[in-house]
């Protein structure tokens, strides 16, 4: 038995046979198609969710706090500090706020192991190494951080008090180019010069200025400066 199947010459019909049954109807692979598809989906949903999972935890995780502390100073009047603790960069920064209402910033940049020193109206930055005491006592600040605990109110029976005396080396300024990013931006316009720790300034010397910096661990230091001869 044999078939004649005849097209339109019109336009692609569907092909009519001799004998009243209809063509087959091209197949398309559709199972392909779908397979394909669900792949590509699977694929961009994958790519999303790492992108979730590994991008935003990280931009968002351990973001700067603000703790701040207050504590009498020996003449009964209070210190005020605004600490910002960034634990993710290991950097704590704190504005010492005087009686005066003058604000000096010290940087802690743990990572590198320099503290820099930016007075209230002094054109100069300040550069010392850190110590060990100095990593003790940011590192109570950087554990006490974790916790939800915003503000400290330290008692003056209980603080321990010491001074500090830094001699200013006025030979060796530094350029700010070499220094690591957080420094560089707190001394930005500013000369910026080494200091090394020293027993006191002598008689024949005399202390430029002082700057008051309180921990949570009841420890205050009073870091007081001054210029060696040129």
């Amino acid at each position: 038995m044999w078939r004649c199947c005849k097209h339109s010459e019109n336009s692609l019909e569907e092909a009519q046979c001799t004998d009243g049954g209809p063509a087959a109807s091209p197949q398309f692979p559709h199972k392909a198609f779908w397979v394909s598809l669900s792949a590509s989906l699977l694929l961009v949903i994958i790519a999303l969710g790492l992108t979730g999972h590994l991008g935003l935890p990280q931009l968002h995780s351990q973001p700067s706090k603000i703790v701040r502390i207050t504590v009498p100073d020996q003449t009964g009047a209070l210190i005020n500090q605004s600490t910002v603790v960034d634990q993710r960069n290991d950097l704590v920064t704190f504005s010492v706020t005087s009686p005066a209402n003058h604000t000096s910033t010290v940087l802690f940049d743990i990572k590198h192991g320099l503290i820099c020193y930016k007075p209230v109206e002094q054109e100069s930055c300040f550069l010392r190494k850190m110590e060990k005491s100095d990593y003790d006592n940011v590192h109570s600040l950087l554990h006490q951080s974790t916790h939800k605990q915003n503000q400290f109110q330290l008692s003056g029976n209980d603080t321990q008090r010491q001074t500090e005396f830094l001699a200013v080396l006025g030979a060796s300024q530094v350029d700010v180019s070499t220094l690591d990013k957080p420094v560089q931006d707190l001394c930005l316009g500013s000369s910026v010069h080494w200091t090394r720790r020293a027993n006191g300034p002598g008689k024949q010397r005399l202390v430029y200025f002082c700057i008051d910096i309180c921990f949570p661990s009841n420890i205050c230091v009073s870091v007081c400066f001054y210029y060696l001869p040129e």
